[in-house]
């Protein structure tokens, strides 16, 4: 059992809203039977997050405030594929090195989700970073970093507070459960950091 990729004729395009970081479209999609219907979605450039697991099988958590769900989230170390032609890899390596201060020795790829593929065509690759050491690169936090307490938390915990409802944001609890389940073969299944997204 596998997705498939496949894309379906779009006989027009429109584009509502184009932001610093998504946009808005509406699609006119062929559909089988030859009717069209109009699909709006987001439009996101995609993103990485890491879930930085320590030699004590700690995960690196961080709070984050996300407005549009008016929350205070727990989160992976993660950002925007914003650097033209960036390796996936590199780009999650910058990001654990500016949100979190820390770099790593080995990188797999952990998990790939499409956040919300009803609305938006966001893909965001989680990666699972080991052999943890603090960076010595001084990276000047952005305005939105500024705020946001870093915690270690046992995997197995954080396993338990993602399955509690305690832990909302997506790429945070499917990164958790899956170095979870990974663990168990002692994380032998994982793809290689630079895997291609299918």
């Amino acid at each position: 059992m596998k997705d498939i990729a496949q894309e379906w004729d779009v006989v027009a395009s429109k584009k509502h809203f184009q932001g610093r970081v998504i946009g808005l479209r509406t699609d006119s999609v062929r559909m089988p039977g030859d009717d069209v219907a109009d699909r709006d979605y987001v439009v996101h450039p995609g993103s990485v997050a890491v879930l930085a697991l320590d030699e004590d099988n700690r995960v690196l958590l961080l709070r984050q405030y996300r407005h549009p769900v008016r929350h205070l989230l727990w989160e992976l170390p993660a950002g925007i594929r914003d650097v033209e032609g960036e390796p996936l890899v590199a780009t999650a390596a910058r990001e654990l090195a500016e949100e979190a201060g820390y770099a790593a020795d080995t990188w797999y790829t952990l998990v790939d989700l499409m956040s919300s593929p009803g609305m938006t065509d966001e893909r965001i690759r989680v990666f699972l970073a080991r052999g943890l050491r603090r960076t010595e690169i001084d990276f000047e936090r952005k305005h939105e970093e500024t705020d946001m307490p870093l915690e270690w938390v046992p995997l197995a915990d954080a396993v338990e507070k993602a399955l509690m409802g305690m832990i909302h944001n997506s790429p945070a609890v499917a990164g958790i459960l899956a170095a979870y389940a990974a663990s168990v073969e002692g994380f032998a299944l994982l793809r290689p950091a630079d895997a291609p997204e299918e």
